[in-house]
């Protein structure tokens, strides 16, 4: 169903009440998410991505209860990842001499998932544009690595609309459509979620781009992404907190992640979150278990943080394989700025403390020399050190 973004620009794409999980199953779905598509109806026909695979034929159908497919004059691949282009295929055999304009990292992308197909592709770079006509045009914008590198943003001129695909998205299921419409709390926790999981690791990039953006002086009245609420409302609201979450980002909380065997590791976690609280009782402090919790919601709260500690039994000479992939996850995230404590259990012999902090230090945080080592399970003897460990933390 087609709904009104503002002027001659509707949405298009597909809410996703459903879904679960998303690239793969790397990163959890809690509230729904959306595929969003525009449809640009000036003097010329602009459709404005597309919409996942598995959606594709309704997709199609869908569009042509409202125009004519032939009436569209060309298509903006913003991305080529497959929830954006995954129908390209579907409308382009409806109508395969319609232009593509897209980078040309996108080119290689799009012919790499479907093939050399003879599409009519337009590559277009930063500051391109084309006329769309009512006195109005489309500008381009290369978005390289947010989070691709095909990835582009297109600005509409006269209802002054930018088009950012990944950018300032959310996973998040809103069928009102607009940002002053949804739940605020899930809103800015998804925004915040998204950029933690998947786009701080270029937050230099977007640091970067974002100054570029500010720089070319766009009047953005209207921020449209790909996932998730349309920015409507103050849309800049988004690009301020981008540029926040780009900047080292932390707030006054410790989050503590472990696994645990026989409970001794996880009763050290929960005696270092009680000397956290009554060291500095303001202080946010999150408890997780790395096997047991959401490693996407845990890694929010990680973004949050000003430190952590993260603990494991020893196994093998080293820590639990549940750690062993959360820590993996957590080094590709390249927070910075925080610190960082070790803790674990042992039996016959230890290990997993000091390749925790191995691991720590490889992922870029800044690991503290206290940690707590208890052979078997924990005693008061073992704690003698959680004092001094909790305030070089803080």
């Amino acid at each position: 169903m087609k709904k009104h973004v503002k002027g001659n620009v509707s949405w298009v794409g597909y809410i996703d009440w459903e879904l679960e999980s998303f690239h793969g199953d790397d990163y959890s779905i809690i509230n729904g998410s959306s595929q969003n598509a525009y449809l640009i109806q000036e003097e010329k026909t602009v459709l404005v991505d597309t919409v996942w695979l598995p959606h594709r034929f309704d997709f199609v159908e869908n569009l042509k209860k409202e125009i004519d497919l032939k009436d569209i004059d060309f298509i903006v691949a913003n991305h080529g990842e497959c929830d954006h282009s995954g129908s390209l295929t579907a409308i382009m055999d409806e109508i395969p001499d319609t232009p593509i304009y897209c980078t040309a990292n996108a080119v290689k992308s799009i012919e790499g998932q479907y093939g050399k197909r003879g599409w009519d592709f337009h590559v277009v770079k930063t500051g391109d544009s084309i006329d769309i006509g009512n006195g109005k045009k489309l500008i381009f914008v290369e978005m390289k690595m947010l989070h691709w590198p095909d990835s582009m943003a297109t600005f509409m001129t006269g209802d002054n609309i930018l088009f950012s695909n990944d950018a300032f998205g959310q996973h998040y299921a809103v069928e009102e459509l607009f940002n002053d419409k949804a739940d605020q709390c899930i809103l800015n926790r998804e925004a915040m979620k998204y950029f933690a999981n998947i786009l701080n690791p270029f937050a230099p990039l977007i640091t970067k781009k974002l100054s570029e953006i500010a720089g070319f002086g766009l009047n953005i009245e209207m921020i449209a992404p790909s996932h998730g609420a349309i920015w409507r409302e103050d849309p800049l609201q988004i690009v301020n907190k981008y540029s926040a979450w780009a900047d080292a980002y932390q707030e006054d909380q410790v989050t503590i992640a472990y696994d645990t065997m026989w409970e001794g590791t996880a009763k050290i976690a929960h005696r270092i979150a009680d000397e956290i609280h009554r060291q500095s009782p303001d202080t946010v402090v999150k408890v997780f278990n790395i096997a047991r919790s959401d490693k996407n919601e845990v890694m929010t709260e990680i973004f949050k943080s000003k430190a952590i500690a993260v603990g494991s039994p020893t196994v093998g000479g080293s820590y639990l394989s549940s750690v062993a992939g959360w820590l993996e996850f957590l080094k590709q995230l390249k927070f910075k700025n925080k610190k960082a404590a070790a803790f674990g259990c042992y039996g016959w012999g230890g290990g997993s403390v000091k390749h925790l902090r191995e691991a720590l230090d490889l992922a870029g945080f800044q690991v503290i020399e206290e940690k707590i080592e208890s052979n078997w399970n924990p005693e008061e003897s073992d704690f003698e050190g959680l004092e001094a460990l909790v305030k070089d933390l803080l």
